[in-house]
């Protein structure tokens, strides 16, 4: 299993899948290992996918200081990487709460970027986060599915701050509720190291404005890909994530929700391989 050194000495795991020119792949959660994102769907037979366990989470170290589990102090792990692939310039793609992070690395290291893609994001970094009421149209569009009765009290619950999250709702997260998404949804609490990602978005992660500044002077080309049934970031979120950069587009993939590789894989694999060809 390939190491590479963060500046803090911390050893990061990486994990590569397929061959072919690399494509640097930061996991979502947030702080959840990066085996939870499989081989996309396939995508590993058009690139060589490099997987990176952020610090605690995986096969990489926990770090001797928590507070650099903070998403601005990660940047430095995937320069780290970045490095020790011997990249120029690199193709990135960022899953979910990962999205922060590749849009914080952008924006310090705009010059190391090829492509960027941005899969089912959460744009906590440009200060936009996904809305309760977002979340609460796309699960509505739900309501014939044979689970939403017994689901969605609870995810009102969860919304308006009145209930905890409850796993009766994980269905919503996911465009078809079917064995496979099952058993991913069953791997996430193991997967997951929560003390560091309630440490993810701690005070001081965030500048969105500057963010935003400097995003607007990205000159690679960035793809915006939203589940058609996602509420976290719904398709609106996802078209004004893109309109950040001043060569981006944003596709949406029908009915995906925000695992879309598991909910239609050849979509999601074509689209996203044709992007980084």
């Amino acid at each position: 299993m390939p190491i590479v050194d963060a500046p803090d000495g911390t050893r990061l795991a990486y994990h590569q899948r397929g061959a072919g020119r690399p494509l640097v792949v930061l996991p979502g959660g947030p702080m959840r290992a990066s085996a939870y994102l499989g081989n996309l769907g396939g995508l590993d037979a058009h690139h060589r996918l490099v997987l990176l366990d952020l610090r605690g989470t995986g096969d990489s170290e926990t770090p001797a200081d928590p507070e650099t589990y903070r998403c601005d102090r990660l940047v430095d792990d995937v320069e780290a990487l970045r490095l020790r692939l011997g990249l120029e310039r690199m193709d990135l793609l960022a899953h979910s709460a990962g999205g922060s992070l590749a849009l914080l690395y952008a924006a310090r290291y705009p010059r190391r970027i090829a492509r960027l893609a941005l899969v089912t994001a959460t744009p906590w970094a440009l200060g936009w986060p996904a809305t309760a009421g977002d979340r609460r149209a796309a699960a509505l569009s739900r309501a014939s599915e044979p689970w939403f009765a017994d689901a969605f009290p609870a995810f009102e619950a969860w919304l308006d701050g009145s209930g905890d999250f409850d796993p009766v709702f994980v269905p919503f997260f996911h465009g078809r509720w079917d064995d496979t998404a099952r058993a991913h949804a069953g791997r996430e609490e193991a997967e997951t190291n929560d003390e560091a990602a309630d440490a993810y978005g701690a005070d001081g992660a965030w500048d969105p404005e500057a963010t935003r500044a400097a995003l607007a002077r990205l000159t690679a080309p960035v793809l915006v890909l939203a589940g058609g049934a996602d509420g976290g970031p719904a398709p609106a979120l996802a078209r004004r994530t893109a309109g950040v950069f001043p060569h981006a587009e944003c596709v949406v993939q029908p009915g995906a929700g925000h695992f879309p590789w598991l909910d239609d894989p050849r979509w999601f694999t074509r689209r996203v391989s044709a992007f980084f060809a």
